[in-house]
């Protein structure tokens, strides 16, 4: 069975009680017994619920997972992982990361022991000497939030492996239909359905998809534990954008890579940052790992914050707003918005500048989000 189809069939046969071929919203918190500790499959929602375990089933199928885990958000997914780790542990994290990722390492989980390094994993040498003793795990996103790095899985899946330390990958802005990372040598997958597994902007989630069952023993006693689970009104509403996912993501991509060749030649642009690119530092690694370029980019101005803030607030079709992958373009200013939370002089050492703005590249026409960004950063007030 091959991704579209499995999107739209896997774990989602029609209710075998009326026939109807939607997954039901099983809205209920707990199950009736037939005797005491005598059940069928399920005792109470935040362990287990069947909309929540048809989500589990088919992103994981997705993802060439053998197990998936859903959540109530990315941020919650993380947590959870974080949760199998004590004080003295190490991880090694890449040092482009989603600011909320960030925060929850260094604002959170320092403070309960957990030690951090941050290293550049689009060099898989640095990954390799960042390893210490103590190191249980890297976290590492491909490509990059907000600078679009990329990194070879395979190499760095070697390297793990090597060690006998757990590799997790943020696949958020690619999704399993462009980018499948297990398939790589990871051993976590991570995603914000939030982003383009939902797809519409109307719901937030995450998720963790698994090939080792152990792992997956590991991470499902851990669900239930921390309990950061989606409610069954939100995962099947997540279920349903993956029905689409395929065809939106090949509109999301035509679309960016257009733009981004467009915008590379624009007067008004310093730079472009997306992988399609030839001249991207990580272009060819990119070809050789996914199917696609993803549907994110980042873009240096000329001209300073004050001419990233004027283009920010100058859009009418990108709209002004945090968050990604969903059917509409958005624009965001990192600095000021998704990535405030990392330090100002770790920011300018990354590359996070103040004329640095990302784009999330929706399935409108192509040729009126052209006409917008042009007349964005043609504004002169």
């Amino acid at each position: 069975m091959r991704f579209e189809t499995k999107a739209i069939h896997v774990g989602q046969a029609p209710d075998p009680s009326t026939g109807a071929v939607v997954i039901p919203i099983y809205q209920t918190s707990t199950y009736a017994q037939e005797d005491a500790g005598v059940h069928k499959g399920h005792e109470y929602t935040r362990t287990s619920n069947p909309t929540r375990d048809a989500l589990q089933t088919c992103l994981a199928a997705l993802e060439g997972g053998t197990h998936g885990l859903a959540f109530g958000s990315g941020l919650g997914a993380i947590t959870t992982v974080l949760t199998m780790f004590k004080a003295g542990d190490h991880i090694v994290c890449g040092d482009d990361v989603y600011g909320g990722t960030f925060r929850l390492f260094d604002k959170v989980f320092k403070h309960l022991g957990i030690e951090f390094g941050y290293v550049d994993t689009s060099h898989p040498d640095r990954v390799a000497k960042a390893i210490q003793p103590n190191t249980r795990m890297v976290w590492m996103e491909t490509p990059t939030n907000p600078l679009l790095k990329i990194s070879d899985i395979r190499a760095i899946a070697a390297i793990t492996k090597a060690a006998k330390v757990l590799l997790a990958v943020d696949n958020t802005f690619m999704s399993p239909a462009l980018q499948r990372p297990l398939e790589l040598g990871a051993d976590i997958v991570m995603h914000s359905t939030t982003k383009y597994i939902g797809g519409h902007s109307d719901v937030v989630g995450g998720f963790l998809a698994v090939a080792d069952p152990e792992l997956h023993t590991r991470l499902k006693f851990l669900q239930n534990a921390v309990g950061a689970v989606p409610g069954p009104f939100d995962s099947w509403l997540t279920l349903r954008g993956l029905k689409t996912l395929a065809i939106r993501m090949a509109a999301h991509e035509r679309n960016a890579v257009t733009i981004a060749a467009w915008l590379a030649k624009h007067p008004h642009v310093e730079a472009v940052l997306h992988p399609s690119l030839p001249s991207h530092p990580g272009h060819l690694i990119q070809k050789s790992q996914a199917s696609g370029f993803g549907g994110v980019m980042s873009v240096r101005v000329h001209g300073g914050l004050e001419a990233a803030r004027r283009v920010c607030r100058s859009t009418q079709l990108f709209f002004l707003a945090e968050s990604l992958g969903g059917v509409e373009s958005l624009i965001e200013h990192p600095a000021i918005m998704t990535h405030a939370s990392i330090p100002p002089e770790t920011r300018t050492a990354l590359g996070i500048t103040d004329n640095l703005i990302r784009l999330s590249v929706g399935i409108e026409n192509v040729a009126d989000l052209m006409e917008d960004l042009d007349a964005a950063l043609s504004a002169r007030s």
